[in-house]
């Protein structure tokens, strides 16, 4: 690897980054709170400050064209850690530890939604537009959006591009990675911005339409109100959340097709669609059946709480519209199966993702089928396509690293903790960037009183979760540190 490219990429990302964090002082002066404009001014000059130095370290160098794959991955993971370290500066301002800062702005950009804060009624108003902005840039992709509208970064945004989101299989429906991130962008800032119109109609304050927006395509779970979803008392915004939040968990590069193109087939001939769209379903069914049988249960309510919450737990946003910790074990059982599959490939969501756990089940059907015919060849299709061989390894390996890293972080939590919920519902949350899980740790509670050991462990949890553990595998090899001199 070379240093001084690297160095020199970074310090682009930040100056860039560095811009951005100004952006909530625009809240503080419509607010007239001009106080809480410094934590963002001194965030920024902090970027600005780190990305000339990076710049002058690199010489200042524009062509990228040489840069390999494990730069790439490492200017990724460098991104997502030093600009969540950034942006947790404010959080410090407004009174929380830097380690409980670094949590919430690490929960904000990996879209998890796990939050630190117990008063909601002690920040300002700038402090919660910066909780839901984090989320939205993190929802596509820091990377996504700095390869869209960084021309700098030339050839070697096609590297960073996929380094950030190595899903399955690479996503590019336009000749130029640039201009695929454009595309992606562009269905992104539609569908915010009909959500916040939205919001608005069905009587949500203006504020918090941008802030919940921002959140739920983000597929992340942050809102100003203490009490989530649920504390604005309206069925008509729940069933708006749980739209957008179906249109966050399913692939933005599907729904450019679909809605931007006009390919509206696309959707329904797209395998992984149609099994994400199955999967909600059956199990919103199967949620509201058992919500109906308790003694406050009622048809309407049963059914809008049950499809609402395997949405948000299945696309990973992490919304509540009731406190589903105060739910019977099934209930539970079932949001807990939708921490453990996450949204499609492409999308805003977080987890294993619907296409793994699609070819997982074709992979073992597959296996039972090959014990009957034994001398068969049996490909499996997904789209009509057979699975190479090579992405069926990466697919399979990625499943049991995730399932081995949720075992030994669960491990860990719970010998801190003395408590197998915190440590594997709380693993699972984390990992998958769902946000809240049950119990000291539901959707009314908070991450706040947990041991400083656990809290770094869900810290890793996000950020590796987020980047699908790719790059946090690439650097456990001896090989991926070997730096030029030049």
């Amino acid at each position: 690897m070379n240093p001084r490219f690297i160095s020199s990429a970074f310090g682009i990302i930040l100056l860039a980054f560095g811009a951005i964090v100004l952006l909530p002082i625009i809240v503080a002066a419509l607010e007239e709170d001009y106080s809480s404009a410094l934590p963002f001014l001194v965030a920024s000059l902090c970027s600005f400050t780190l990305g000339l130095f990076c710049r002058w370290h690199g010489r200042f160098s524009r062509n990228f064209d040489a840069l390999k794959r494990t730069e790439g991955l490492l200017i990724v993971t460098l991104t997502w850690i030093v600009t969540a370290a950034i942006g947790a500066i404010p959080f410090v301002f407004f009174g929380l530890s830097p380690l409980d800062a670094y949590f919430e702005s690490v929960s904000g950009f990996t879209t998890t939604g796990a939050t630190i804060l117990i008063d909601f009624s002690l920040y300002p108003k700038a402090f919660f537009f910066w909780r839901s902005l984090i989320q939205w840039i993190g929802g596509m992709g820091i990377i996504v959006l700095f390869v869209a509208v960084l021309p700098q970064l030339g050839v070697a945004g096609r590297r960073i591009f996929f380094a950030e989101a190595p899903g399955p299989t690479e996503d590019k429906f336009t000749p130029r990675v640039a201009h695929t991130a454009k595309a992606l962008w562009l269905i992104y800032l539609i569908l915010t911005l009909l959500q916040i119109v939205c919001l608005v109609i069905a009587g949500m304050p203006l504020f918090d339409a941008i802030c919940n927006s921002f959140s739920t395509l983000a597929a992340g779970g942050f809102s100003p109100h203490p009490m989530s979803i649920m504390g604005y008392q309206s069925p008509a915004i729940i069933w708006i959340v749980t739209v957008f939040m179906a249109l966050a968990g399913a692939s933005f590069a599907l729904q450019y097709r679909c809605f931007i193109k006009g390919k509206a087939r696309a959707l329904f001939t797209n395998d992984e669609f149609l099994f994400y769209l199955a999967i909600a379903i059956f199990s919103s069914l199967t949620l509201a059946a058992i919500l109906v049988t308790l003694p406050d249960g009622t048809a309407s309510a049963s059914l809008r709480d049950g499809v609402f919450q395997v949405v948000s737990i299945l696309t990973t946003t992490g919304f509540a519209s009731a406190d589903f910790a105060l739910w019977v074990v099934p209930a539970q059982t079932i949001l807990f199966a939708m921490m453990l599959i996450g949204g499609c490939a492409g999308s805003a969501g977080g987890g294993v993702k619907v296409i793994r756990v699609l070819f997982v089940a074709r992979f073992l059907k597959r296996e039972i089928d090959q014990i009957v015919h034994p001398k068969a060849v049996l490909p499996i299709k997904i789209d009509r396509v057979t699975v190479p061989e090579d992405v069926q390894r990466q697919m399979l390996s990625f499943v049991l690293f995730y399932l081995v890293l949720m075992l030994f972080s669960g491990l860990v939590v719970t010998m801190i903790e003395h408590n197998a919920t915190i440590g594997f519902v709380g693993t699972a949350a984390t990992l998958g960037n769902v946000g809240p899980g049950f119990g000291e740790i539901g959707p009314m509670a908070s991450f706040g009183n947990l041991h400083w050991v656990s809290k770094t462990v869900f810290i890793l949890d996000m950020i590796v979760g987020r980047l699908e553990l790719i790059p946090f595998l690439a650097m456990l090899c001896p090989e991926f540190w070997t730096f030029s001199r030049s």
